[in-house]
């Protein structure tokens, strides 16, 4: 079996390992083997008889943390396993918190480790306290707009709308054990949501081909449930436009983007944003359209489970309840599906998912003939030029084709023909050296 979340392999025991086990307590606990190559093989240990004794006690005076050492004997050679529980408090070695990560080991610092800490006491950074404010720092239109959408979408009950204002934040969990108002409190609803952190607000920028190259750029600073509207209005004003096509007579006037995956997006970035770090980012450029914010896919998740059917694992539970009640969003996981899903209907590719600095970037492609997504496709790279040229010139014919590759007729014919069946070109009836091809 190879090291995964919870497997990890050792030929011989170190003292630095009880950074293993730190990571391993922090996480969900697993098994350190000692003994056991990085490929799954018994190299067997000598001194096993010390280590069944300093193991334990090391683990003890080091980490405060009782665990399991076994012995195990494979073809005469002896290793070691070590069973390391969950731990339900900190652990920290030398003072410094370790947890496991897939078959990795992190150092938390910073904001993750802050996050984490909270998480360990059974909070979240929405659930924080904020001394001072009062319901007069809350905006009372976003309230009752709240109210309206929720009743209408039977999401609380009617009579919530006769109710104070604090027994409705007691109903979304937006108030303290104390009665203070939370930050998903102040974040959902406030006047000035930025005053308990700079980057709640929401940056957008128009990019021309490269980052280095903004144009201009806007900030949008309100409450989270009146901020998606107010970053689509900006999209619709100043960064994106709308080609005029017609459909039979009717006049068609549709965003060079699907707005309603756009908007699942947006959705998606407020909610899953861990709120302790960074900005979100909207980045539009000539040939493509970027939301990136800032936290990590839970352990249950990974990109491609996004992608197919999935549960909803919120950063925020009640900053994702409140939009659910408010008929934003479906509790069901399908956020990602729909955002694909819009997107191909319209024509477009589908969406690039990532990980990447910490956070979740969503790409948008405008144009399916970009060099990147081809390669996606699995295109050779005689068909990835040979398409970057018809994009360039309309047209490719079976001689020219030959002539930019370098290859002989036959290998053309076959190219081509793939092309064509994965959709991607269209044979406009010729045949032979002059056979021409365009782009679907």
């Amino acid at each position: 079996m190879p090291e995964n979340q919870n497997i990890e392999y050792k030929e011989s025991w170190r003292d630095e390992y009880l950074k293993w086990i730190c990571g391993f307590a922090n996480a969900q606990g697993g098994k350190i083997y000692i003994g056991i190559d990085d490929k799954g093989s018994v190299t067997g240990i000598i001194e096993y008889k010390k280590l069944m004794d300093d193991i334990p006690n090391k683990s003890v005076n080091h980490l405060g943390l009782v665990v399991d050492v076994n012995l195990h004997k494979k073809n005469g050679k002896q290793y070691i396993e070590i069973d390391v529980p969950v731990s339900t408090v900190p652990i920290s070695y030398h003072g410094i918190y370790y947890y496991r990560s897939g078959s990795t080991k992190q150092e938390l610092k910073g904001a993750a480790l802050h996050n984490w800490l909270l998480k360990k006491s059974g909070k979240s950074w929405e659930d924080i306290p904020v001394p001072g404010t009062t319901t007069e720092d809350l905006d009372l239109d976003t309230i009752q707009n709240f109210l309206k959408k929720a009743i209408s979408k039977d999401r609380i009950p009617a009579n919530a709308a006769g109710e104070s204002i604090e027994a409705v934040l007691q109903r979304l969990n937006l108030l303290s054990k104390g009665g203070e108002l939370t930050n998903a409190a102040i974040l959902l609803f406030g006047k000035r949501p930025y005053t308990i952190s700079p980057t709640t607000s929401f940056k957008i920028g128009r990019f021309g081909k490269e980052l280095s190259d903004l144009r201009f750029q806007d900030i949008i600073e309100t409450n989270l449930l009146t901020m998606a509207d107010k970053v689509m209005e900006k999209l619709n004003d100043r960064y994106l436009i709308r080609p005029i096509s017609y459909k039979g007579l009717e006049r068609m006037e549709p965003l060079e983007y699907p707005e309603s995956a756009l908007r699942e997006a947006i959705l998606n970035a407020l909610i899953h944003k861990d709120y302790s770090s960074t900005w979100i980012f909207l980045r539009v450029y000539d040939d493509r359209l970027e939301i990136w914010n800032p936290g990590e896919l839970p352990e249950e998740l990974t990109v491609e489970k996004l992608k197919g059917s999935h549960s909803s694992y919120p950063r925020n539970p009640n900053i994702a309840g409140v939009f659910f009640k408010a008929g934003y969003i479906e509790s069901w996981g399908r956020g990602t599906n729909r955002i694909i899903e819009d997107s191909i209907r319209a024509g477009l590719p589908e969406p690039i998912i990532e990980e990447d600095m910490k956070g979740l970037r969503i790409t948008f492609l405008k144009d399916i003939y970009t060099e990147e997504y081809l390669r996606k496709l699995d295109l050779n790279e005689r068909q990835v030029k040979a398409v970057l040229y018809l994009k360039e010139h309309g047209s490719i014919t079976n001689s020219k084709y030959q002539k930019i590759t370098e290859v002989s007729k036959p290998t053309v014919t076959r190219d081509l023909q793939e092309l064509e069946a994965k959709g991607l070109v269209i044979n406009k009836g010729t045949k032979g050296p002059s056979s021409k091809y365009e782009l679907k």
